[in-house]
């Protein structure tokens, strides 16, 4: 049986070169591949059973309790308000790195773009900012189909360019958000992390869920390199000319360190995080995305 998952790896959506198809590609191809899923088409959540009373509407008879028991059960639902998403798409300098089929900032948007059609497909509300060290693309929150065109569009006419500030972006949405909802934050983190964590921690007391996906190429994480290299800066001017060979274990050691902290400090702040590399399936984002979503709820 042919392994439809491949076509969900980056080397393949990369030939699709419309936004909006590789996101309704990477999702109706996630979707086929569950065979039952909690998080879909699902605007109320079962609660438990009572017994029929005359009158009631035949559409919720849980018949399987019926065919064991021969006593007619109804099945009581509560009713759950739509989500409603910010995706937060880091568009500085150092996401346009990248040695595999798709580059960080891709990588990024493909995957904001494939969450967007989800949420949708949900009719769930969601936005999009695009951002460096200041807003270059906002869409507000809609649950209309259409919308996906807009976030896709919005996303494509935005290049990689400057630094980042985390924290006047968080603090931006902090303030103007009118309720409460899931803000998704999708970037490399190579930002001050101090000031990242502010800004993250400011959307947490403001009652927003929250999930950061560290986007990294594998040439960062692994640092698989070979012969003498120049390293240039992904956000600064500055360079290093060496042998990757004489420092990868110590890069290896700072970074790691790096990860746990990062970990560890979104963990004490309630905020879910998911490292994903650029080389993984999308439909791996889809999946983490909705492992936190369910967790968020229960949390709730």
């Amino acid at each position: 049986m042919p392994d439809s998952k491949r076509f969900l790896h980056p080397e393949a959506i990369k030939r699709i070169s419309r936004m909006e198809v590789r996101a309704r590609h990477i999702v109706e191809g996630f979707l086929s591949g569950m065979h039952r899923s909690p998080y879909f088409g699902q605007s109320v959540e079962f609660l438990q059973h009572r017994e029929y009373v005359r009158g009631d509407d035949l559409r919720h008879v849980d018949w399987k309790v019926w065919a064991r028991q021969d006593r007619l059960y109804i099945k009581q639902y509560e009713e759950e308000t739509n989500l409603r998403c910010t995706l937060l798409v880091d568009v500085s300098n150092s996401m346009a790195y990248g040695n595999g089929p798709l580059s960080k900032y891709e990588y990024a948007c493909t995957a904001a773009s494939s969450l967007a059609y989800l949420l949708l497909k949900q009719q769930d509300g969601v936005g999009c900012i695009a951002f460096d060290d200041r807003i270059r693309r906002q869409l507000p929150i809609r649950s209309k189909r259409n919308h996906l065109m807009a976030i896709c569009e919005s996303l494509n006419v935005s290049e990689p360019s400057d630094k980042t500030d985390m924290f006047g972006i968080f603090r931006h949405v902090a303030e103007s958000a009118p309720r409460r909802g899931m803000i998704v934050l999708v970037s490399d983190l190579f930002a001050d992390l101090d000031a990242t964590v502010k800004g993250l921690k400011l959307l947490r007391q403001r009652g927003h869920d929250v999930m950061v996906l560290h986007i990294m190429d594998d040439d960062e994480l692994d640092f698989e390199f070979s012969g003498p290299m120049r390293f240039d800066g992904l956000e600064s001017d500055d360079f290093l000319n060496c042998n990757p060979r004489a420092l990868r274990d110590g890069y290896l050691a700072a970074l790691n360190e790096f990860l746990e902290d990062v970990r560890r400090r979104c963990a004490k702040n309630a905020v879910d995080y998911a490292l994903v590399r650029t080389s993984d399936p999308l439909d791996a984002v889809l999946a983490k995305f909705l492992s936190s979503r369910l967790g968020m709820h229960h949390r709730n």
